[in-house]
């Protein structure tokens, strides 16, 4: 790894993605008084700079997967003290996280969901298919399973199952047997050669093909190694759960499996559960939230142009107005 980057290196590092639209969304709910933002996914610590710029008396809890995330952010929000606080956690476990902190409940959540600009511009990290690096693609590089370890050991059919499900990829059976065959001579060690073989077994159609022919394994690999859905699945009713009423939760998805999840609690919990003939609805029926962005926001064609990472981005947002029972 080169020099490690300074201040100004660490800001150029991540441009946030919908970032004065977030403000915007959020601001009603921590406007104007002592409110606390949880950024469940930190990173470089874009978003949270602006809002601690923008929101005087906000305190902002960061929570990441990477700790190399969360040292580079202290360097860059080193200025705003203990307005902020760090903490080496999946965004499943923020329930924990605020008990830690002795915070009961708080006024906006923020979640900038899969893999951050930082680790995908990381070429040792072994995320892109672009750059020879180990088949790492831990968020956490400090735990856990590689994408190498799949790769070299998980049945054929197993293999398939990843592909299809978290990549979509129409060619999962053949890459996998492929991939299996191959490494029966040489063990997959980096991304380039993973890269190389899926691109000699995916056809190029032209007039439908479009980017390289790894990018949904390369997802599919991504999402196995560190359990996000799953995590995505167990985080949503603790989100939820730690707001206060009047808080406001968004999320930032940039695929579909993310954004269904996300899509799937929003509409559950901002929907009656009371029985269709039930003349009244009870309390306890009534609903947790209240949407407050209709369906999934876009960005702009500017937006787009100035930050291409934004391209496949959808905003849901969502108001606490209940507390379950």
């Amino acid at each position: 790894m080169g020099e490690k980057p300074g201040l100004m290196s660490i800001s150029d590092l991540h441009e946030p993605v919908l970032l004065e639209r977030c403000i915007e969304v959020l601001a009603p709910a921590i406007e104007g008084k002592a409110a606390i933002l949880v950024d469940c996914t930190l990173g470089l610590g874009g978003h949270t700079e602006a809002f601690l710029e923008r929101f005087p008396n906000l305190r902002v809890v960061g929570l990441d997967r990477d700790p190399n995330a969360l040292a580079l952010a202290k360097q860059r929000l080193a200025r705003f003290g203990d307005r902020v606080e760090y903490c080496h956690v999946t965004y499943d476990q923020i329930g924990e996280a605020l008990d830690e902190l002795g915070i009961d409940r708080v006024e906006a959540i923020l979640m900038d969901l899969g893999v951050s600009s930082m680790q995908l511009d990381e070429s040792e990290r072994g995320f892109a298919y672009s750059y020879e690096a180990p088949l790492d693609m831990r968020m956490d590089n400090t735990t856990g399973k590689t994408a190498a370890d799949i790769v070299n050991s998980y049945a054929e059919d197993d293999l398939v199952r990843i592909f299809k499900e978290f990549g979509e990829e129409r060619f999962a059976r053949q890459i996998a047997r492929a991939v299996v065959n191959a490494r029966r001579d040489t063990p997959f060690v980096t991304s380039t050669q993973l890269a190389g073989l899926i691109a000699k077994v995916v056809p190029f159609i032209p007039g439908k093909s479009s980017g390289h022919p790894a990018k949904r394994v390369f997802q599919a690999l991504r999402i196995e190694v560190n359990g996000e859905l799953e995590v995505l699945e167990d985080a949503m009713p603790a989100v939820i759960d730690a707001l206060a009423i009047g808080g406001r939760v968004l999320v930032l998805a940039y695929q579909s499996l993310e954004d269904r999840i996300v899509k799937r609690a929003f509409v559950a919990a901002s929907t009656s559960s009371a029985p269709l003939d039930l003349p009244i609805e009870l309390p306890e029926h009534a609903p947790v939230l209240r949407l407050v962005v209709k369906g999934a926001e876009m960005a702009s064609e500017s937006e787009k142009e100035s930050n291409p990472r934004s391209a496949s981005v959808r905003l849901r947002a969502a108001e606490k107005v209940r507390q379950a029972a």
